[in-house]
């Protein structure tokens, strides 16, 4: 059975788009083969972890609709889901490793380890571990055994790895210059290398689609596969993300907490859909899509190697699609509860239809559409020149016992040939009186929702 995995680590706010983008191709690729789609939490790092960090991620990976065949809130047949509490399983794993000779114990100070790093950096080598440690195994486990701290750390073959990337290829790198990587700290808690191979085998992960910058790790997962005599998982590499200008995708440009484009109202599947498309095009050219049409279409080959850009133009633009797809009915649910219900549904109701078009996130309606609920405390222009004017248009409303659209509209043109001003620039001192605003939703259809006297009221607080 095809079986992936996505493993977040609880050290920022929220889960990352980038490991959103990941953990949908590995959704959709246990989806596709009838497989089982997997939540870990790598949570080794403990002076990096966010409180509340965990519970956050796994709130917003259920919200955006990355629902898991097993994790740490589900469980499943390979409990626990969380490193932290998988701590006996490494020191096992990692013991066995120096039982073998494929590892060896350290005790080496960070003084001397820092020493040794600046020789190397001066003769311009290769910074990495001088295996001092791995010659004297005798004395180490004396000094171990009167209480001294060590690491476990793995001994590198001096051979060629070479692997076949799902979306790389051949991929080769030379053993020798790989550093005996740390496989269990001081502390007791394993690194990312040894943790994420044991687990994956242990989880009998199949696929390991995972983000580029672990490319270089990869030849120390395989040693290690190689060491315990395992079977070796599939790798795919993709490509990260990349700002507009190809710059990394970071906070100090654009959000990058899947969470902040959720509660600015962009829609989940919108954002799954948008994500979808970095470093991957639907066969049939299709911009728009459902997961499942994604989950049908999706193959691994087909994956770019190219770095995808992440623009929120173009998100909030696609948004704005899915927008004009929901119901009527639908969407002033959405926007009520968007808005914690503080607003009046009724006039919710009746405001979509003329604001549908104009919206690309939930947070957009009430910029838009605050004049149905409050009057205008400011205005867009002085209109202090304008009471005559709006003498004119108030008795001319004043009239109309059919408030609607087309009564207005008829009424306020008669009240604008009368005034001996340009269409406009009468129309938008109107507009102004009404929603204080230069540019707002249909004028006719506004004053239609707020009702004659609510109108009337408005523009005679600026008469008076």
């Amino acid at each position: 059975m095809v079986r992936t995995r996505i493993a977040p680590s609880p050290t920022g706010k929220d889960v990352h788009v980038g490991s959103i983008s990941t953990g949908l191709m590995n959704f959709a690729w246990a989806k596709k083969n009838g497989g089982q789609f997997i939540i870990r939490i790598e949570d080794t790092d403990q002076t990096r972890i966010v409180p509340g960090g965990e519970k956050k991620m796994l709130e917003t990976l259920e919200k955006i609709g990355l629902h898991a065949d097993e994790s740490p809130l589900i469980g499943g047949p390979y409990i626990p889901y969380r490193q932290s509490e998988r701590l006996t399983i490494y020191k096992k794993y990692a013991e066995e490793l120096a039982a073998n000779g494929k590892a060896y114990y350290c005790t080496c100070k960070p003084e001397r380890l820092d020493a040794m790093r600046k020789k190397q950096q001066a003769e311009k080598k290769i910074p990495k571990y001088d295996r001092h440690c791995y010659t004297i195994q005798k004395e180490v486990k004396e000094e171990i055994a009167k209480g001294s701290k060590f690491v476990i750390r793995l001994l590198i073959p001096d051979t060629e790895v070479t692997f076949t990337d799902l979306i790389r290829g051949t991929v080769t790198m030379t053993g020798s210059n790989l550093d005996d990587q740390v496989l269990l700290k001081s502390d007791g808690f394993p690194t990312y290398h040894l943790g994420v191979v044991v687990d994956d085998h242990l989880m009998k992960i199949t696929h390991v689609i995972r983000g580029e910058e672990w490319l270089p790790s990869t030849p120390k997962h395989i040693i290690l596969y190689e060491a315990f005599g395992w079977e070796i998982p599939f790798y795919a590499h993709v490509s990260l993300l990349r700002n507009p200008d190809k710059s990394k995708l970071s906070k100090r440009k654009n959000p990058v907490w899947t969470s902040e484009y959720l509660e600015k109202g962009i829609f989940p599947e919108a954002l799954l859909n948008y994500l979808a498309l970095m470093g991957w095009s639907h066969p049939e050219g299709k911009e728009i899509f459902t997961l499942d049409e994604y989950v049908a279409a999706f193959d691994l080959k087909d994956v770019q190697t190219t770095a995808p850009v992440f623009d929120p133009v173009k998100l909030e633009w696609m948004n704005g699609e899915y927008i004009r797809k929901v119901q009527n009915s639908k969407l002033k649910v959405q926007i009520c509860e968007f808005y914690k219900n503080e607003l009046s549904e009724s006039v919710v109701e009746k405001s979509i239809p003329i604001i549908k078009e104009r919206i690309k996130k939930l947070s957009d309606y009430l910029p838009l559409c605050d004049f149905l609920f409050h009057p205008p405390s400011t205005y867009a222009v002085d209109m202090g020149p304008r009471k005559q004017l709006l003498g004119q248009a108030s008795k001319k409303l004043e009239s109309i016992t059919d408030w609607s659209v087309k009564s207005i509209g008829d009424t306020l043109m008669e009240a604008c040939k009368d005034s001996g001003l340009k269409t406009g620039e009468f129309f938008m001192i109107l507009r102004v009186a009404i929603t204080g605003k230069k540019i707002s939703p249909p004028l006719n259809e506004s004053m239609e929702i707020l009702g004659k006297d609510e109108c009337l009221t408005r523009i005679n607080v600026l008469i008076n």
